[in-house]
């Protein structure tokens, strides 16, 4: 199932303030911008991302991280 453009907008608006709140945003291991992201995921013939979410001591968001799932030794190696 493709997502449609309503989504790939929603997704980079939501990125987008990750980042103007200094939170660390990567894929696939690299640090990456939330345009990068968006356009990882039209790429994608379906959305193969996992988005892991790593927490600070009070629980907020640190680091946002998205590895493909599809490619089990990028999957294994994505800290």
């Amino acid at each position: 199932m493709k997502m449609d453009e309503t989504v790939y907008r929603e997704l980079f608006a939501e990125l987008e303030k990750y980042e103007k709140k200094g939170i660390d945003i990567s894929i696939d291991g690299y640090r990456a911008s939330p345009l990068q992201i968006v356009t990882a995921y039209m790429t994608k013939e379906e959305g193969t991302y996992m988005r892991d979410y790593t927490l600070s001591r009070d629980g907020n968001i640190e680091a946002l991280t998205f590895t493909d799932i599809k490619d089990p030794q990028q999957a294994e190696n994505t800290p």
